[in-house]
C-alpha cells in the first residue's frame, strides 16, 4: 500500500477545496441530507452524521454551515432527493478510477462523467469492470511531523482496531476495517492525536505509474474536473501519483 500518495491525494484535494470552498460546503451539505434523512439529525444516535460532522470540520467548513445544513435537512428545507451513482472506467494508460455521485438528476451526471472521460483520455466501463482491483477500507490519517513515536502510536491504533498502519515524516496512514473508522477516529482524537481525515475509502491492490507527460497531464486534468463537478463525492483510483516537492 501506498501511504505517502494517499496523503499526496488528500493534499491536492485539500488545497483544490481551500481555493473554492463554495464546492465543498454544496458536497457536504448533499451528504448531510442523504445521512439525517436515514439516520435523523441527532449526531448522538448518527455514527454516520458524527462522521461527516468531523470531515466537514477537517475541511474548515464553519460550524454554523454545518448547524444550518443539518436543520434544513431535518426540516424538509432540501426537498432534493439525492441517488447515490458510482461509475467505473479507465483513464489514460489503463489507471483505474471509480466515481462516486449523490444526484437529483442521473442523466445529467452520467453525461458529464462520460464526457470527462472521452475528453480527456480515457472511457467509461460498465459496472465492476475496475471495481475488483479495489477493497472498501476504513483510512484514517494522523498529522505527524516528527513528534509522534511510532510504536506508541501502532500500540494505540491496535487497541482500538486497527488492522494496519503506514508512518512516514509528515503523516500516519492507518487501515481499518471500515465498521470501526468511526471508534477509532474518536478513540485516537480522545487520546490527543490530530485526526485530519477518517473516510472509508477505495484502496487499489496494484498501482499504475504514468511516465508519458500527455499522460500525467490528462489524467490530472480529468481528476480535476471530476472532484469539480457537484455531483461527484469521491473519485477513488490506482494511479501512483508522483510525491509533491
Amino acid at each position: 500500500m501506498s501511504g505517502h500518495s494517499k496523503w499526496n491525494n488528500i493534499k491536492r484535494k485539500k488545497e483544490a477545496t481551500d481555493a473554492a470552498k463554495a464546492k465543498i460546503f454544496t458536497k457536504i451539505g448533499r451528504e448531510i441530507s442523504v445521512v439525517v434523512r436515514e439516520g435523523g439529525p441527532d449526531p448522538n444516535n448518527n455514527s454516520k452524521l458524527r462522521d461527516l460532522i468531523a470531515k466537514a470540520k477537517s475541511q474548515n467548513v464553519p460550524n454554523e454551515n454545518i448547524d444550518r445544513l443539518i436543520k434544513k435537512a431535518a426540516g424538509g428545507g432540501d426537498k432534493n432527493n439525492y441517488e447515490t451513482m458510482v461509475y467505473e472506467g479507465y483513464g489514460p494508460n489503463g489507471v483505474a478510477v471509480i466515481v462516486e455521485c449523490l444526484t437529483d438528476n442521473k442523466n445529467r451526471t452520467a453525461g458529464n462523467v462520460r464526457h470527462f472521460f472521452d475528453k480527456y483520455g480515457g472511457n467509461l466501463g460498465a459496472t465492476g469492470c475496475v471495481s475488483f482491483l479495489f477493497s472498501e477500507k476504513g483510512v484514517v490519517i494522523l498529522e505527524h511531523e516528527g513528534e509522534l513515536d511510532e510504536d506508541t502510536v501502532l500500540e494505540d491504533v491496535m487497541e482500538l482496531g486497527g488492522d494496519d498502519m503506514t508512518f512516514d515524516e509528515e503523516s500516519v496512514e492507518i487501515v481499518c476495517d471500515p465498521a470501526v473508522v468511526s471508534d477509532l477516529r474518536e478513540g485516537l482524537t480522545a487520546k490527543g492525536y490530530l485526526v485530519v481525515s477518517a473516510e472509508v475509502a477505495q484502496l487499489p491492490s496494484t498501482y499504475v505509474t504514468l511516465t508519458d507527460e500527455d499522460h500525467i497531464k490528462k489524467m490530472n486534468l480529468l481528476l480535476e474536473h471530476l472532484e469539480d463537478d457537484d455531483d461527484v463525492q469521491n473519485v477513488w483510483h490506482n494511479w501512483e501519483m508522483p510525491d509533491e516537492e
